[in-house]
């Protein structure tokens, strides 16, 4: 298996906490000018209630809806720092893993920032707890975090009297072909998500990349019990619709799969799948109730 990651999902995945840069500490006063430069910390300045303060996105934002009319900073890959300098911000929240140098470039301006993480499922409440410390609401974000951390604990005891399927959660793929697969592997946060929903990743083995590129030839000897098969999120429910069925075809051919030979290939999205940030509530429900379906010979 290759190890490289999937590139159209880098700007979601790409954030361990880091303290705010040492050599400038935020101001005494909470910050009022926030930008958000990923997805994952923009929704979860909302879930802080942070939202009137932010004055900046970045381009691959999308929720919740109100941050498409925010101006935009640019990528994860391409943080726009000019724009950023204009905008006056006085906390800027980036990935700890930001493309080249742009947390030095930040502290060599003396512009406030903090860093966080998103790679694992612990790193969903470390962001959280890191970016209330900084916007001045520790208490509160601590209260959000641990509200998450109860949820997930309930929603892994509802799984652990049951047996556990072997899944197989596929991000990314031709469209037209079983071909340039990519998956969810290990020390990623839906590895631990499709752990507590209920399920076994077939991918999580230790030395696994995060999102392998896989093969056909790999699924076949991988065996998975369930099948999830990410569709296209940016299309109209029509055409997913339609792209869904089409998955479905693709696999029926293949019956020593278990999860074909039992009807439960699941061709689905939900839009908070990518986004490791306060809605990882929804997708390990939305991932439990597929892993718990009954299966359809």
């Amino acid at each position: 298996m290759a190890k490289r990651p999937l590139a159209a999902f880098a700007f979601a995945l790409g954030i361990v906490v880091s303290p705010v840069h040492p050599t400038h500490a935020l101001a005494a006063q909470m910050p009022t000018r926030i930008v958000s430069t990923l997805p994952s910390i923009t929704e979860t300045l909302f879930a802080l209630g942070l939202g009137d303060r932010v004055v900046a996105v970045s381009q691959h934002c999308r929720y919740p809806p109100q941050v498409l009319a925010l101006p935009k900073v640019g990528t994860f890959v391409k943080p726009d720092l000019e724009r950023i300098i204009t905008l006056k911000a006085d906390l800027v929240v980036i990935s700890d893993r930001a493309a080249g140098n742009f947390a030095d470039r930040l502290g060599a301006l003396q512009v406030p920032f903090v860093a966080v993480p998103s790679r694992t499922l612990s790193d969903v409440t470390l962001a959280i707890r890191q970016i209330g410390a900084a916007a001045g609401i520790e208490s509160h974000a601590g209260e959000v975090a641990e509200a998450i951390e109860r949820r997930l604990d309930d929603i892994r005891r509802l799984s652990v009297a049951q047996p556990r399927p072997k899944v197989l959660l596929i991000l990314g793929r031709n469209p037209q072909a079983l071909t340039g697969m990519v998956a969810a592997g290990s020390d990623s946060y839906l590895n631990d998500l499709i752990t507590i929903a209920g399920g076994l990743n077939v991918l999580g083995e230790p030395g696994v990349p995060p999102y392998p590129h896989i093969s056909l030839e790999n699924v076949l000897e991988l065996k998975p019990d369930v099948i999830v098969d990410v569709i296209d999120l940016s299309a109209p429910a029509a055409v997913r619709a339609r792209r869904a069925e089409a998955s479905r075809e693709l696999w029926r051919p293949f019956r020593t799969i278990p999860a074909v030979r039992n009807g439960r290939v699941h061709a689905d999205a939900i839009d908070a799948l990518v986004v490791p940030g306060p809605r990882v509530v929804d997708t390990a429900e939305w991932l439990a109730a597929l892993i718990r379906e009954p299966s359809r010979p």
